[in-house]
């Protein structure tokens, strides 16, 4: 006999469910699905992705502040070995202290890092920390984290198993963009931590991840659906999550993002169950 469902795991479940249903794949789960769980999953809309407890200001279609220059992507550094990762990581952080160097500390509660994996062969790349970001210190779980996840597992890996950064280190105002002089201070911290992990393959999240990887401005639409060089990788560059909770249509463009990514990194999707 099944056991029941309690009501957290029984809105993952449905979370996880939604996600693979809007980017079409629908033969994941061949077991039987609780009818009930089914049915909680057809009653929510798609409006009731989007974020209702703080603004969704990740909009693909805000402009990079173009008052200032964005600096120039920095050279790249001798490789680290595999064993050194963490240590190397670390030192980064310790450098980076209770910062101060940008108008951002002023509002902080906690400074957000990075999580996972420092070998991984998949790094992803966002904008900033939101509220619960700011909260947890550690990037990506709020409802766009979540979302993440579920792109993850969708590629058939963990989140423990890919490495998760962000632009900026503090939470800008009203999850408002990172203004040039914020992310041109903080974006140098960034890349040493991606020419410490190494990663096989880096997905920018969003146009401003995408804009202070690049150290250029150029639309979304041109630069996703493609594999850029990057300092001895391969740089994917697809919508921000919380955008896609904005706009839920565009996760099987998302998906098909992924797709390129897997397809660099050898993965293929879960097994069937």
């Amino acid at each position: 006999m099944a056991q029941s469902l309690d009501s957290a795991t029984r809105d993952a479940l449905a979370e996880r469910l939604r996600f693979y249903r809007d980017l079409g794949l629908t033969e994941f789960y061949q077991r039987p699905v609780d009818p009930a769980l089914m049915a909680q999953l057809a009653a929510r809309p798609e409006e009731a992705q989007t974020e209702t407890s703080q603004p969704v200001l990740f909009q693909e279609e805000a402009p990079i502040p173009s008052r200032k220059h964005i600096s120039e992507p920095p050279q790249v550094v001798a490789a680290i070995p595999a064993a050194d990762h963490a240590a190397a990581l670390q030192i980064i952080r310790d450098e980076i202290g209770d910062c101060t160097r940008c108008a951002l500390h002023k509002g902080r509660n906690k400074l957000v890092f990075a999580d996972g994996d420092p070998n991984a062969r998949l790094m992803f790349v966002g904008e900033g920390p939101g509220a619960d970001e700011d909260a947890q210190g550690l990037p990506f779980v709020g409802k766009a984290g979540q979302l993440l996840n579920n792109m993850i597992g969708a590629m058939g890996l963990k989140r423990e198993q890919v490495y998760i950064a962000n632009v900026v280190k503090c939470r800008p105002p009203g999850n408002r963009t990172p203004e040039p002089e914020e992310g041109n201070t903080c974006s140098p911290f960034l890349f040493r931590q991606i020419d410490v992990v190494q990663p096989q393959v880096l997905v920018a999240l969003g146009a401003t991840a995408a804009t202070y990887l690049l150290g250029m401005r150029q639309p979304l639409a041109g630069l996703r659906g493609r594999v850029h060089a990057f300092r001895g990788m391969q740089l994917i560059i697809t919508y921000h999550p919380a955008y896609l909770l904005r706009d839920p249509r565009q996760k099987k463009e998302a998906w098909a993002d992924l797709q390129i990514a897997m397809k660099e990194l050898g993965l293929k999707p879960p097994s069937k169950a």
